[in-house]
């Protein structure tokens, strides 16, 4: 250790002031400062020194410094004592070291020879710099590096004004751009001109906090193409956990996609196919009876009354086969007779047949079904809608969400009646589609249904001269859609004398 004179401060010699310092500046060092002989035998050890390896100075003084290096490293000991008689200074030599526990530690040592009044080297002076954490730290970078550069999908960052600052191969394989060439560029050449708004989004979330996984949409390679593609976006945070960016992993659905919506339009084919082959046979009966009676009519011309008897028997059958187109292009067979019912209570109903997809899904319901007057209606029919409306809110809400079914009392162009609403926290509609979603084979959804249920929904609110509508929004605060049903008292099966239900 070194040590000072107990002198007074006013009577010490320079040099007993100067060791005095030297020995303040050892003893108050993060790092640990040790020294040995030239044999490597410890002769000093600081107090950070006991911090880090965990020996007290007592049980290391006049103990070899190979204590403290691992069998396999006994060979550098030799070494580093010859460069150090040879007068040699060693900077920053990088090994591994162990403590009382037998644990490793990666170090960083400066070794400096120690001289005596004449020039001799008679010591060593080791201090040592525990870089373990950073060598774990450049471990787990190695690592995710080599993750980001082998990862099948495309992983950029960029930093809050959207401007690319890192490119890995997947990325120049999906879009064409040399890392040369994007990075440094604005993240908006990889977004149609139509998208381009998402981006101010995506930033404004990623500025609170925000993680957005799955995203689908669209973008661009270098040669124009659009691209489906599903994106996972994270803050970047820097060592005081601050936002100064976002990473980016992006994966290619293009194929995906089209694959949907070959299998939506095979499907579509195929309902459609469904729907006409339905009305063929339906139909084909009727119209052999029709020809039977035209030919019979021909054949009896001379018979006035039969003739008349043939064509009205003909004329009824061509009005069931009007029927018949109707109800079949309506996607219903709705044989029942109207009843009496509390829509409060089918929407119940409708509700518990759903209530485990709706949990399985993360779907709460909530309910306001202030309404227990009776309508008469077609049961199967008004089922069919709210199941319809249910299931488009449980799609709507594939990360869960609430959704909200009320039953009211209202009031539409002075005619009374109910008030059905059914109401999401999806990922709403957005406007260009909102006049579409009523029309046949329409949809938003790219992998489920045709695209028939709002359409045969509004053939059946319709029958009832009632009126379907829908708000929705897909505003980051606010998103969700609310369907809208008005079904009159008075209405088209009112007058008739239901059942109740």
């Amino acid at each position: 250790m070194f040590t000072g004179s107990n002198l007074p401060k006013e009577d010490q010699s320079p040099l007993d002031r100067s060791n005095l310092l030297l020995e303040a500046i050892v003893q108050t060092s993060e790092d640990p400062i040790i020294t040995k002989n030239l044999d490597g035998i410890i002769t000093s050890w600081n107090p950070a020194a006991e911090r880090l390896f965990g020996y007290k100075p007592e049980e290391m003084v006049g103990e070899s410094v190979l204590k403290l290096i691992p069998l396999s490293l006994h060979h550098e000991e030799t070494a580093i004592l010859r460069k150090l008689r040879a007068g040699e200074h060693i900077a920053h030599f990088e090994t591994t070291r162990l403590t009382k526990s037998g644990q490793e530690l990666s170090v960083s040592l400066t070794i400096s020879p120690l001289k005596d009044e004449r020039g001799r080297v008679v010591g060593v002076s080791k201090m040592v710099r525990d870089i373990t954490p950073e060598k774990r730290l450049n471990e787990v970078r190695l690592q995710l590096a080599a993750i980001v550069e082998s990862s099948d999908d495309a992983i950029m960052t960029k930093n809050l004004s959207g401007i690319i600052t890192s490119w890995n191969r997947a990325a120049e394989r999906i879009f064409g751009y040399s890392e040369e060439e994007i990075v440094g560029c604005s993240i908006l050449k990889l977004i149609p001109p139509d998208l381009q708004s998402e981006e101010q989004t995506i930033i404004e979330k990623i500025q609170s906090g925000q993680r957005i996984d799955h995203f689908e949409t669209v973008r661009l390679t270098k040669k124009g193409e659009r691209l489906d593609v599903s994106v996972t976006i994270s803050p970047l945070k820097n060592s005081w956990g601050k936002i100064i960016g976002a990473s980016k992993v992006l994966r290619n659905i293009t194929e995906r996609k089209q694959l949907e919506r070959n299998l939506l339009q095979a499907e579509k084919i195929a309902a459609t196919g469904k729907m006409a082959a339905t009305i063929a046979h339906e139909i084909n009966n009727p119209l052999e009876s029709v020809l039977n009676l035209i030919y019979l009519a021909r054949m009896n011309a001379s018979d006035t009354d039969q003739v008349v008897g043939y064509l009205h028997t003909a004329e009824e059958e061509l009005l069931r086969v009007s029927h018949i187109a109707k109800q079949t292009l309506g996607y219903y067979r709705e044989h029942s007779a109207a009843v009496q019912v509390s829509l409060s209570a089918l929407v119940m109903d409708t509700l518990k047949i759903y209530e485990s997809k709706l949990k399985s899904a993360g779907v709460r319901v909530q309910t306001e079904l202030s309404s227990s007057r009776q309508i008469t209606l077609r049961r199967g029919e008004m089922m069919q809608v709210v199941s319809n409306l249910v299931t488009n809110a449980m799609y709507a809400m594939p990360s869960g969400g609430t959704l909200t079914a009320s039953v009211l009392d209202a009031t539409e162009s002075g005619n009374p009646g109910v008030l059905l609403k059914i109401e999401d926290t999806g990922e709403g509609i957005p406007a260009e589609c909102l006049g579409k979603i009523f029309e046949p084979f329409f949809t938003t959804r790219s992998s489920i249904g045709t695209g028939i249920g709002l359409w045969v929904a509004t053939q059946f609110v319709d029958g009832h001269k009632g009126k379907i509508s829908v708000q929705s929004s897909v505003d980051a605060d606010s998103h969700g859609t609310k369907m809208s049903i008005f079904l009159p008292f008075d209405n088209p099966y009112s007058n008739s004398t239901p059942s109740r239900s």
